[in-house]
């Protein structure tokens, strides 16, 4: 009982948050009972009913279509999404715990949960973040293998060979899910080693990362006749330059012009990027494969290069614009109005011919559109009400920084991982592809990590962020100020005289193979750390020391008899 009222205490309020956490899911699951749907959704179901890559994106989210695919039911798909949802924020909590309570006072048991417990309300509170779960989309799955990686990462300093190879599998599965993994790889082999997680760890999670893409690079090369993850890489960074590109100072060859903009009107309620890439105008539509056309990826790439090279300030200009986005407190219809729809909770339901060629035979009468009240309803109040503004997420950031600079003698300490895996998740599509919202989802549960690992007591040397050593009940018989505990088992020698009974001199101590093996005291085994004592009782100092150990055993012996003149013979 004491032991649970002690677990009670500690994670009491978390089980209470978590609860409420699956509750609302259960809603959701209630009020919509078939998945929402966005414009890459036909593709990962494609790409799960014939198990093939696909050209646009990483299709590690249709292989984990594909490994549901057998129980033919989107119910089972949308809980597992939730699930993987609800074990993000138990990860994000048990790592904030963990490192709390190492520098934790014992007595504030409940302390270290509080703050964890608080951590983990934009993870699992968030309406967009549980509407994202919702959608058939790879962010939720993403997100749980990135936020598994860098706690496999994080629970340990020194990792194991095993571990290593865990964290590097989990970041290249999340790569083969959404390619901006493929940047985090590199962040998270840098942090273990600044961390110094071992060169086993390191080579093992080099090995392990890279072992699955190949394999995946080769399953495209079969399918495509192309060694690489897509074949429109190119594509997307195309897209981020169309905002800026200037074609009188690039000077393209006639080949590259189609993708110019100069002239061309801008769509009202239109990002620059989609307009480029889906526009009716679209450069692409020149080319008789469109973005699948073999030469699409090798013209565009070869266009956004040379803008980026003739006007970099433009470039970088954008990307702190649009970075900046994530920060702002309400949320703008960016790219477009309709793309913003599809991450409300919405009022009515219905399919396309497109969405249900797909739909049904993957998962038959669930695939069915529909949407019950007043669950729907009071999900709609919800979403209106409960998300993490952008100002708060800045905070979070912001103090995370803080936090890495104040540690830059240790190159940023515990803080550096989950700070740099935020930081990369708003910048990088920023300077790659352009500005989403779902794309800012990811790295809230990095920033509140940061934020905790930032004011929080660093973990102890020694010990790590484990718990506090274990005190010895048996010390060694003279302990020093530096002692350390120890649970290794201490002989316990024989009474000792008095401190104010000055020994005699070791110089006149005979040699060790006079004294009988049956009259020696058995050595104290002494504690790591402990300091030597400054003096030590011979064996056999003077012709009374077999009479002074028979009084000591009968309890009849008087320090009071031997002079301390004794001593300075």
């Amino acid at each position: 009982m004491r032991r649970a009222g002690r677990f009670l205490s500690a994670h009491g309020p978390f089980l209470v948050v978590l609860a409420g956490a699956i509750l609302i899911r259960r809603m959701v699951m209630a009020g919509f009972p078939s998945p929402f749907w966005f414009g890459d959704s036909p593709t990962y179901l494609q790409g799960a009913l014939r198990f093939e890559p696909s050209q646009l994106r990483p299709s590690g989210y249709s292989v984990f279509l594909w490994l549901l695919k057998p129980f033919h039911s989107f119910t089972v798909v949308l809980t597992v999404q939730h699930a993987l949802g609800v074990l993000t924020g138990v990860m994000v909590y048990a790592l904030v715990w963990r490192g709390l309570r190492a520098g934790w006072p014992r007595w504030w048991v409940w302390a270290p949960g509080a703050v964890a417990t608080l951590v983990t309300v934009p993870v699992l509170y968030d309406a967009y973040q549980i509407e994202l779960e919702h959608l058939l989309m790879s962010d939720g799955l993403f997100t749980f293998l990135l936020v598994a990686a860098v706690t496999v990462v994080l629970w340990r300093r020194r990792m194991s060979w095993w571990a290593g190879a865990l964290a590097g599998l989990l970041v290249a599965s999340s790569a083969l899910v959404r390619s901006i993994g493929l940047p985090l790889l590199i962040v998270v082999l840098v942090c273990m080693v600044i961390r110094r997680a071992g060169w086993r760890a390191i080579v093992a999670a080099v090995v392990a990362a890279v072992v699955p893409v190949v394999i995946y690079m080769s399953w495209f090369a079969r399918v495509h006749g192309e060694f690489a993850l897509t074949t429109t890489s190119s594509i997307w960074l195309y897209g981020r330059t169309a905002d800026f590109a200037d074609c009188s100072k690039i000077k393209p060859r006639p080949e590259v012009a189609i993708f110019c903009r100069d002239g061309l009107p801008r769509t009202p309620g239109m990002a620059p990027a989609f307009q480029a890439l889906w526009g009716a105008d679209s450069g692409f539509r020149r080319l008789p494969g469109g973005m699948y056309d073999p030469a699409a990826n090798e013209l565009a790439g070869e266009f956004a290069k040379a803008a980026i090279a003739k006007q970099p300030g433009d470039y970088v200009a954008v990307i702190w614009r649009d970075t900046w986005r994530a920060f702002e407190w309400d949320r703008a219809y960016y790219p477009t109005r309709g793309t913003v729809d599809q991450y409300e909770f919405p009022t009515g339901a219905s399919m396309t011919n497109w969405q249900s060629l797909y739909a049904y035979p993957y998962g038959g009468a669930t695939a069915d559109a529909r949407v019950v009240e007043p669950q729907a309803a009071v999900l709609r109040d919800y979403q209106d009400r409960f998300f993490l503004r952008g100002p708060f997420l800045g905070a979070m950031m912001a103090v995370g920084l803080l936090g890495v600079l104040v540690r830059v003698r240790r190159l940023g300490g515990d803080v550096l991982l989950p700070f740099g895996v935020s930081l990369a998740l708003l910048v990088v599509p920023a300077a790659t592809a352009d500005f989403d919202y779902r794309y800012v989802l990811p790295a809230v549960p990095f920033a509140a990590l940061a934020l905790v690992f930032a004011v929080a007591r660093d973990p102890r040397p020694a010990g790590g962020a484990g718990p506090a050593p274990a005190v010895s009940l048996i010390k060694a018989d003279a302990p020093g100020p530096s002692e350390r505990v120890s649970l290794v088992k201490v002989d316990v020698p024989k009474p000792r005289p008095p401190a104010d009974v000055v020994e005699p001199e070791r110089e006149h101590e005979p040699e060790a193979e006079t004294e009988p093996e049956a009259e020696t005291e058995p050595e104290a085994e002494t504690e790591p750390g402990a300091e030597p004592e400054a003096e030590t009782e011979p064996e056999d100092a003077d012709e009374a020391g077999p009479e002074r150990d028979d009084a000591m055993k009968a309890g009849t012996w008087e320090p009071a008899r031997e002079s301390r003149a004794d001593s300075d013979t």
